[in-house]
């Protein structure tokens, strides 16, 4: 009897240390992905990233913002597996050994307040590149009544507001007007998409900029208080039927017919190649599903199927 019971202990004494073996080799195997950057691809990396747990319920996907040179200087330094970049690279990033993967494009969008006096001439007449240019490069303090062409008192001064951190879409912004740089925009510098628009929110003088996921909202509809301000392309002093846009599904259309200017690709960057769960995480973003979660969430446009197929087939 006593050699038996001495047997079951050794028994159970292995099985519980095969089972705290498992246990521990499955919390080892247990693969975080993370990223950082890009206010503009946070929430559609949040959407792929919980749709992708789910699938993938060993691998845990963790997505932080901080704005898209966050986003790169924390790939380069290694700090997360993944940068959200809402701009062209640099030749110094690639130097640095990134890897630069596009997965969507969008486009930023001037913006003023609905309670701007001026609004509705405004919205008729629209912003033309050099109006912009005088406003943000050359830092010229103007009226709107100079801005369109009103004699008269001039009594309601534009209040220009910009990005202080440093980010994707005032990086567009400033080379649509010139191939400058964000260093080279004036204004009230702000931090983040949202407090860009609260800058126009509360102040009904204000004109300002924002990436089309905070812009438009899931319903389609422009942000409440907020109007965008279409761009005179053509520069006739009028706003045409093509270059009107109050809605996402016109901020769409005009982005992909290629008429709306400001626009640019959004990207991931890794170091190096991606490997292992950081690889499969970005192919599931580009795949048939990963493109319909972006089409539902709504906050980015979708590459054209085709470049989409030719930058999967690139990733090995």
């Amino acid at each position: 009897m006593a050699l038996f019971k001495k047997i079951l202990v050794m028994v159970l004494l292995t099985a519980l240390t095969f089972i705290f073996s498992c246990s521990k080799a499955e919390k080892a195997e247990k693969k975080v992905v993370t990223l950082s950057g890009a206010f503009a691809i946070y929430p559609t990396a949040i959407a792929w990233g919980e749709a992708f747990q789910k699938l993938n319920p060993n691998v845990q996907i963790e997505v932080s913002a901080g704005g898209a040179g966050k986003g790169a200087a924390d790939c380069i330094a290694g700090l997360v597996d993944i940068g959200m970049v809402s701009r062209d690279p640099d030749a110094s990033e690639i130097e640095k050994g990134i890897n630069v993967i596009p997965i969507c494009h969008d486009g930023v969008f001037v913006i003023i307040s609905e309670k701007n006096p001026f609004a509705d001439k405004i919205i008729e007449k629209g912003f033309t590149k050099e109006i912009l240019n005088e406003l943000y490069i050359n830092k010229k303090k103007m009226t709107f009544e100079e801005i369109l062409g009103i004699s008269g008192e001039n009594k309601n001064p534009a209040n220009v507001y910009t990005r202080s951190d440093s980010c994707g879409a005032a990086a567009t912004f400033a080379k649509f007007l010139g191939k400058f740089k964000q260093e080279n925009l004036g204004g009230i510098g702000v931090n983040s998409d949202p407090q860009m628009i609260n800058a126009v929110l509360n102040d009904a003088n204000g004109i300002s900029y924002a990436n089309f996921s905070y812009v438009f909202g899931k319903d389609g509809k422009v942000f409440p208080g907020v109007k965008v301000v279409p761009i005179d392309v053509d520069g006739n002093g009028k706003i045409e039927d093509n270059e009107k846009i109050s809605s996402r599904e016109e901020a769409i259309q005009s982005i992909n017919n290629g008429i709306y200017p400001i626009t640019r690709k959004n990207y991931f960057f890794v170091k190096g190649e991606p490997k292992g769960a950081t690889m499969d995480y970005i192919k599931f973003c580009l795949s048939k599903e990963g493109t319909k979660i972006l089409n539902d969430c709504g906050t980015s446009i979708p590459l054209p199927d085709d470049e989409r197929e030719s930058i999967l087939s690139k990733i090995k």
